[in-house]
C-alpha cells in the first residue's frame, strides 16, 4: 500500500507542513503504527487516508516539539498548528485549487531553480513516488552514497532558502519543465523496467507517471515535449500485457505476441505524436516517441524499419549525447543491415565500454551478448551473458539472461539477425 499511495500521502503531509524531513518522519512513524494496528484490527477501508490522518497529528507533535526547542530551525507553519483528527477520522487529501492534483504542485516545488536540475529530480522521485535511494541511483547511474548527498542538499536548499510549498506563476512554469518532464520519464522508466524484485514491471508507477503525464499535457497544451513524452509512455506501455510470459520471465521484442498489444493505447500516442511534431520543434521525447511509434507499426518483428530507427537515435544522441543512448544507437545500427552491419555495432560497443561510463550497467554486456549471438560468436556471447547476470538485480532480468546462457551453450543457438 505504501509503495502504491506513498507519493500521494506524502505531497498531502508536505502541503501541510511546508517541511519534507518532518513530513517524511510523519509518515514513517504512521506506517509503523499501521504495521502494529491492522495486524490486530485489520487494514482500514481507505488506507491511504489513515495514513494521511495518524501522520499529520504525528507531523504536528514534531513541529510542537520543535517549536520549543532551544534547536528550533524556524517557525511552525501557521496551517500545521491546528490538532489533526482522532485517527478514525480519516481526511482524503485535497486537490490544490490551481493544480489539479496536489502530486503535481509537489513535483513542480521539487523543481524549483534554485536546485541543481539532478537535485531537483532525485528529490522529486523520493518524495513525489516513493522511489528508494538504490532506484534512484540507478536513474543518475551512479552509488547511493552520491544520491543520498543529492537528497539531503536538495532539502536543505528548500528549508535554507525558504522555497515555497506552491504553485509558480504559469509564465515560469517553462523554467521547471525540463526538470518536470525527467522526473516522469524516469518514474515511467522505474515501473516499466523496476530495478529490484521479483517482477521488472511495477504497473503502479507506470500507471502513475502517465497520468502525471497527461496533467501537465493539459497545463501546457503548446508544449510538443509534453506530448512527446506522453505519446512515447502510451507507446511503451501498450506492450506490458506481452512483456512477460507465464513463469515471469522478460519476453524479448522480437519474441512478443503483437496481436496482444493495447492497439487503443498505440493509436491514442500515434495521435499525441503527431499533434507534437504539427509544432516543428522536435525534441528527445518526440523522436524517442517516433521510435517507439515505429516499432508499434511493425506487425511482423522482420517489418520493424531499423534504418529509420538507427537514423532516429543518431538524432536522439544530438539532443541526448549519454552513454545510454549510445548504447541504444549501437545496437540499431547493427539490427539496421546484414554482417557488416553487426560488426560495426560491436565495435561501437567496444569503444562505449572502454570508456567505463556503463560499468553496472547490465545491458551493456547483455547488449553485446546479443549481437554475439546473433553474429553466430557463441562462446564470446556466453562471456557477456554471464557478466550480465553478475549486474542484474531484477528476477525476471536474470530469468531471460539465464535462458540466453542455455541457448548459448545448446547445439542450436545460432539465432538469424532481425533482419535479413
Amino acid at each position: 500500500m505504501f509503495r502504491a499511495q506513498g507519493g500521494l500521502v506524502l505531497a498531502a503531509l508536505i502541503g501541510s507542513v511546508a517541511d519534507f524531513e518532518i513530513a517524511e518522519e510523519a509518515l514513517q512513524d504512521a506506517c509503523v503504527r499501521a504495521l502494529e494496528k491492522w495486524s490486530d484490527a485489520g487494514i482500514p477501508e481507505r488506507p491511504a487516508a489513515w495514513l494521511t490522518t495518524v501522520a499529520r497529528r504525528r507531523a504536528v507533535d514534531l513541529l510542537r516539539r520543535r517549536r520549543t526547542s532551544p534547536l528550533t530551525l524556524g517557525p511552525v507553519p501557521e496551517q500545521a498548528a491546528p490538532p489533526a483528527p482522532e485517527p478514525d477520522e480519516v481526511v482524503e487529501p485535497q486537490p490544490d485549487d490551481h493544480l489539479p492534483d496536489d502530486r503535481l504542485r509537489l513535483l513542480f516545488t521539487c523543481c524549483h531553480p534554485a536546485i541543481a536540475q539532478p537535485a531537483q529530480v532525485a528529490l522529486a522521485l523520493r518524495t513525489l513516488c516513493s522511489l528508494s535511494t538504490a532506484e534512484i541511483a540507478r536513474a543518475f547511474l551512479e552509488s547511493e552514497a552520491t544520491t543520498a548527498q543529492r537528497l539531503v542538499r536538495a532539502k536543505r536548499k528548500i528549508l535554507g532558502a525558504k522555497i515555497p510549498y506552491a504553485v509558480p506563476p504559469r509564465d515560469q512554469f517553462p523554467e521547471r519543465l525540463s526538470a518536470v518532464l525527467e522526473v516522469i520519464y524516469l518514474v515511467f522508466n522505474e515501473g516499466y523496467g523496476a530495478t529490484t524484485g521479483d517482477s521488472p514491471v511495477r504497473h503502479d508507477l507506470a500507471a502513475e507517471a502517465i497520468r502525471l503525464g497527461r496533467l501537465v499535457v493539459d497545463l501546457l497544451p503548446d508544449e510538443p515535449e509534453a506530448r512527446g513524452l506522453l505519446a512515447l509512455m502510451l507507446l511503451h506501455d501498450s506492450r506490458r500485457e506481452t512483456r512477460l510470459c507465464r513463469s515471469g520471465e522478460i519476453v524479448p521484442l522480437e519474441e512478443q505476441d503483437r496481436s496482444r498489444w493495447d492497439h487503443a493505447a498505440i493509436a491514442e500516442g500515434l495521435t499525441w505524436l503527431d499533434r507534437a511534431l504539427t509544432a516543428g520543434r522536435a525534441g528527445p521525447y518526440q523522436i524517442q516517441a517516433a521510435i517507439a511509434a515505429l516499432h508499434a507499426r511493425a506487425s511482423r518483428p522482420e517489418e520493424t524499419d531499423w534504418p529509420q530507427i538507427a537514423a532516429l537515435y543518431a538524432g536522439l544522441l544530438r539532443h541526448m549525447p549519454s552513454p545510454v543512448v549510445e548504447l541504444n544507437a549501437a545496437v540499431a545500427l547493427a539490427m539496421a543491415g546484414g554482417p557488416h552491419a553487426l560488426e560495426e555495432g560491436l565495435d561501437w560497443i567496444t569503444r562505449i565500454e572502454a570508456r567505463a561510463e556503463l560499468g553496472s550497467y547490465y545491458l551493456l554486456p547483455a547488449a553485446r551478448a546479443d549481437l554475439l549471438r546473433r553474429a553466430g560468436r557463441q562462446d564470446e556471447a556466453r562471456v557477456h551473458y554471464r557478466r550480465a547476470l553478475e549486474l542484474a538485480t531484477n528476477a525476471a532480468e536474470r530469468a531471460y539472461l539465464l535462458r540466453r546462457l542455455r541457448e548459448v551453450d545448446g547445439p542450436t543457438s545460432v539465432s538469424p539477425p532481425l533482419r535479413s
